[in-house]
């Protein structure tokens, strides 16, 4: 296994209380985006609500961001039953989520 330093494909941002946003730079595309916190995660568009649902994950879905501090200021679109379970909802603003997850 080889070691590549990762600083021109990925940014890793600290948010808050553990909290971490990661931004992964794709070719020709906007970047893969994860907010990332101790019972959850908030992706974004480029990944399956459908699937994260399915394996019982904390997670909630947020389109047309490419950076992670845009997330933060967009309107969640869609969520798992778990993420309702701990009161995340549909339209709640990304920063404001922060703190349930």
């Amino acid at each position: 296994m080889k070691v590549v330093d990762v600083h021109s494909f990925t940014s890793v941002k600290i948010l808050k209380n553990g909290i971490i946003g990661i931004e992964i730079f794709l070719p020709n595309a906007p970047p893969l985006i994860v907010i990332r916190g101790r019972k959850g995660f908030i992706m974004c568009g480029y990944l399956n609500i459908n699937v994260a649902n399915k394996l019982g994950l904390i997670a909630a879905r947020v389109a047309g961001v490419r950076s992670v501090e845009e997330m933060l200021n967009k309107e969640v679109a869609e969520v798992t039953t778990k993420a309702k379970e701990i009161g995340i909802k549909e339209g709640m603003k990304v920063k404001d989520v922060l703190e349930l997850i």
